[in-house]
Formats: structure tokens, C-alpha cells, sequence
């Protein structure tokens, strides 16, 4: 490629030199050397963009647009067949150009409508009298202006910055050519004619210059890239090797984070990436972070050949490193957080249990003990007495500190929830209940705290229901299914109920929370109020 772009330079260098001689002489440097220029620029330019940019076919088309601007020259040569040629030549130039305006920055034709447009481009290149024809000039001029700008209404997202770039590349040619043609149908002076081909001589050495700048400072592929920096901030970090690959325009890019315990780049689905020796064809470019490595980009090497390019593309990967980092470091915390609330409430509910069994085995026990001595005496004393009334009031006290004390052991942890499974705890409650309760129950047994879980809101709920609500009816529902149970509480109550209020529910809320689950409640005034619980089972 290097030989090519050289013998092109060579080629049009010495081509120019020749063709400006036959036709002018040197005797009149007012023609030749605008012409001279123009040709050049084009040559030069086009050179400098295929060496820079050789990813974009605009390089090439920029030099070929140079070359055979030279060709309509050689009307004055001698021989038959020369002059000849060179005559219907003089308008070759506008193939490549058009293609050249139409395809910047790429150099390459997208769709029916751009394809078909470069190819009339070629056909009126070669028909001379066309691009001749004043009126047919304009025309045509027209049409591209119109294509370039309906190319660039549609485009969205990356590709628009590029089609804006054809646009105003196609409207600076198709406007000189519509000026001159204009201005040689309304005067139609030999003065006219010089003006017209001076102004377009002008515009090719500006727009030869102003492309190879585009090329090589690419303010799209920056933009490209700063909007990938601001995708990466809101998006998920596994979609960067997706993300710059459709900004590089390199489907075989791949990204590679670097892993301590590995040593080694890993891709986005956890398995190493080799790093073969760097080919033509291919590049390996390291991104470092705070003095080591951070990630890996196997790429095309043609598409990160502009410094600046790469530093934006390293910035945006490293964001993307960084990214993926503090999600992970905030993923164990918050798996870790979750973990040691299971535990707290799984510890918490433990020493429940132990507390309500020694309730039960322990104080509950002897007071029953008593109450057997209690009635032991009771009838040893006369009825009527004073001993049996104070029996009597003894044994009235005894069995209210017994049910105080059952209801506090319950309260504690309900032995009916290990003798009974969930769905006969929760049947115990509702027919405690003093609101009518219908109920819809799944019969599997759960793990202990969720079952602890699901006890604990229905008992709280049901309270609140008898306590506050006014309601005539309750339904609860509690199934389980796609490795959740989900628990639904509703009363026809006054609703209004506010978790910010007391502390019941915050409580539930927090012990379904530390489970992985979530708690919504609905209470509009007068609307009663319904109560959804879903806690996972894995």
C-alpha cells in the first residue's frame, strides 16, 4: 500500500506537470496554475487521507478525482486519438467526485438510493454531453443536493454527524456547479466561462483541504465515542464490546477485563482471551489503570489508528472497567449485607424458639402443676366458704396468666407452625380472627423463615384488621408458585393504613426485605385495604 500511494503521488505530480504544459504553456501562469492547484490539492489530499485513514475508501476517491481532472488537457496534443479521448474526458473527474461527496466520510455507498446515485454519477462522468448541458448541470446538481439531504433526515443516532459531513460536502460542490451554470446561461461571454471554471478550480482545492481535515480529526468518531462514554455511564458494563464495536464499525472487536486471580484478560462471558502476536491485518492495544492493567482490545487495525481516537476509546473503556469493578464490589456487599440479615433473622428466630420452648417446658408447666394443686384444694375446702372463694379467685388468675402466658409463648414462635405446617398456623389465626376470614391456602411446606415469614405477617395483618379496619370481611390467599410464595391479605374496611405510623408493619417489611422479598400495601381511604407479600424460596 505504501509503493501504491507513492506511485499515485509520483503520478499525479508528473501528470499535472505534463497536462498544464500541453495545454497552456508556462507563458500563462493566470490558467495554469489554478488548474495546477486543483488537480494537486485533490492528488495530495487524497494521498495524505488513504495513508491516514485507510479504513475510508475517501482517500482513494479524492486521488482519482485529482488524476483525472488532468485528463480533459490534452486537447491540444498532437495526433488523432489523443485530443479525441481528452475531449470526452473532460468531465471524468465528476464520477469520482460525486462518489467521493455523496460517501464522505466512508467512501462507500449505503443503500439502493446512494448506490444508484453514484452509478448515474459514473454514467454522466463518461456521456459528455450531459454534464455540458447548462440546464442538465443544475439539474443534476440539484438531485444530489436533494439525496444527500434525504440521506441525512434518516439517519439516526452515530451515522448522523457522517451524513451531515456528505451533506455539506455535496451541497459545496453541487453549489458551485449550479453557480456557474447559471451564471454562463445568463451571460454567455468567454469572461463568464473563465470566472465559472476559476471558481470551481477554488472549490476543489477547498474542499480537497477541508476533507482530508475531516478525515483526519473525525469530530464524529469523536462523537460517536462521547456518546459511548455516556451510554456506558447509564448502561449495564457487558455492553461494551458490543457498544464499541458498533462505534468502531469492527463486528470482530473483542474486550478483554483483566482478572488478578486469572492473570489473564477474560471476555464478557468469563473465558480467556488468547493475545496472539499483532499481524497486518490485526492489533492488540492495552489499556492500563492506576499503573496496571485493565483491559484488552483485539481490534482491526486500521480502526484506532488516530491518537485522539484511541485516547477517547480508552477513556471509555476504562469507565467501563471501573464500571464493572464497583458493580461487583457493590454486588458482595449488598450479597454479603443480604446474607448477614438472613442470619440475624434466622438467629433471631432461633432464640425465639428455644425462649417459647422453655415458656412452654418450664413456667407453663409449673403453673399447670399449680393449677392441679388448685383444684386439689378446691375440693377439700366447703363450698361457699371463704378458702373456696379464695381458691376460686386464685384459680381464675392462674388460668389468665396461663393464656397470657400461651399467648406470649405464641407470640414468641407458634408451636402450631412446626405441628401444623403453614397452612394450619395460618387456619389457626383466621379462626381466632373475630372478622370472618376466607381462605386460600397452599398445603407445601416451606423453609422455616419464610414460613416464619409468612406466619408473622398474617398474624400482624389480621390484628391490625380486628383492631382498626371496621371490616366485614377478610380474603387471604397464600400459594406458591415459580419459586415464590406470594401471600395477598385484602379487607372491605375504612382503609388508610400508614406503615410509617407503627411499627407492626415496618417490622414485617423489614423481615420479608431480608429475605430477598418485597411488601406493597395499598390503603386508600375508605378503599379498605390489601396487603401483598412475594418472598423467593431460593
Amino acid at each position: 500500500m505504501r509503493a501504491a500511494r507513492f506511485l499515485v503521488l509520483s503520478a499525479g505530480a508528473a501528470l499535472g506537470v505534463v497536462a498544464e504544459w500541453t495545454l497552456y504553456g508556462w507563458a500563462d501562469p493566470g490558467h495554469w496554475v489554478p488548474d495546477l492547484a486543483a488537480g494537486w490539492s485533490l492528488v495530495a489530499c487524497g494521498v495524505v487521507a488513504w495513508w491516514r485513514r485507510p479504513q475510508s475508501r475517501a482517500g482513494v476517491l479524492m486521488a482519482a478525482s485529482g488524476l483525472v481532472w488532468f485528463a480533459g488537457n490534452f486537447t491540444t496534443a498532437g495526433g488523432a486519438w489523443l485530443p479525441w479521448l481528452s475531449e470526452h474526458a473532460l468531465y471524468l473527474y465528476r464520477g469520482p467526485l460525486v462518489h467521493l461527496v455523496l460517501t464522505y466520510p466512508r467512501g462507500r455507498a449505503v443503500g439502493r438510493l446512494e448506490r444508484a446515485a453514484v452509478t448515474a454519477g459514473y454514467v454522466a462522468a463518461v456521456v459528455t454531453p450531459v454534464w455540458r448541458s447548462e440546464s442538465a448541470t443544475i439539474a443534476l446538481s440539484a438531485a444530489l443536493v436533494a439525496i444527500a439531504s434525504g440521506e441525512y433526515l434518516r439517519s439516526v443516532g452515530h451515522g448522523r454527524p457522517m451524513r451531515l459531513a456528505a451533506l455539506q460536502a455535496t451541497a459545496l460542490v453541487g453549489a458551485v456547479l449550479t453557480a456557474g451554470a447559471a451564471l454562463r446561461l445568463g451571460v454567455a461571454t468567454e469572461g463568464a466561462g473563465r470566472a465559472t471554471l476559476l471558481g470551481l478550480q477554488l472549490a476543489l482545492c477547498v474542499l480537497a483541504i477541508a476533507a482530508l481535515v475531516g478525515l483526519l480529526e473525525a469530530p464524529w468518531e469523536r462523537g460517536r465515542v462521547t456518546d459511548l462514554v455516556v451510554e456506558l455511564g447509564e448502561a449495564r458494563s457487558d455492553t461494551l464490546r458490543a457498544s464499541l464495536a458498533r462505534t468502531l464499525g469492527d463486528p470482530s472487536l473483542q474486550v478483554g477485563y483483566w482478572s488478578p486471580a486469572a492473570s489473564a484478560y477474560m471476555d464478557e462471558a468469563g473465558r480467556q482471551i488468547e493475545l496472539s502476536p499483532p499481524t497486518g491485518r490485526r492489533s492488540t492495544t492495552r489499556i492500563d489503570r492506576e499503573g496496571g492493567p485493565a483491559a484488552v482490545l483485539v481490534h482491526d487495525a486500521a480502526v484506532l489508528a488516530d491518537p485522539r481516537l484511541l485516547d477517547a476509546v480508552a477513556t471509555a473503556t476504562r469507565l467501563a472497567a471501573s464500571n464493572a469493578d464497583l458493580q461487583a464490589k457493590v454486588r458482595a456487599q449488598v450479597g454479603e449485607l443480604q446474607a448477614s440479615r438472613r442470619r440475624l433473622l434466622r438467629s433471631r428466630d432461633a432464640e425465639r424458639r428455644r425462649l417459647e420452648q422453655r415458656l412452654r417446658e418450664g413456667a407453663e408447666q409449673r403453673l399447670l402443676h399449680l393449677e392441679g394443686q388448685l383444684a386439689g384444694a378446691r375440693s377439700l375446702t366447703a363450698p361457699g366458704s371463704g378458702t373456696a372463694t379464695a381458691v376460686a379467685r386464685a384459680e381464675d388468675q392462674l388460668g389468665q396468666a396461663l393464656g397470657e402466658l400461651r399467648e406470649l409463648a405464641r407470640g414468641l414462635h407458634p408451636r402450631v407452625l412446626a405441628e401444623s405446617g403453614l397452612a394450619g398456623a395460618i387456619a389457626s389465626l383466621a379462626e381466632r380472627c373475630p372478622v370472618p376470614v376466607a381462605l386460600r391456602l397452599s398445603a407445601a411446606r416451606l423453609p422455616e423463615d419464610v414460613e416464619a415469614a409468612v406466619y408473622f405477617a398474617c398474624s400482624e395483618v389480621l390484628a391490625n384488621v380486628a383492631k382498626y379496619s371496621s371490616a366485614t370481611s377478610v380474603t387471604l390467599s397464600c400459594e406458591v408458585a415459580d419459586g415464590a410464595v406470594r401471600l395477598e391479605i385484602a379487607d372491605d374496611g375504612v382503609g388508610g393504613a400508614d406503615p410509617a405510623r407503627g411499627s407492626g408493619l415496618r417490622g414485617l417489611s423489614d423481615r420479608i426485605d431480608a429475605l430477598g422479598g418485597r411488601l406493597r400495601i395499598a390503603s386508600p381511604p375508605g378503599g379498605g385495604t390489601r396487603i401483598d407479600a412475594e418472598i423467593p424460596l431460593a
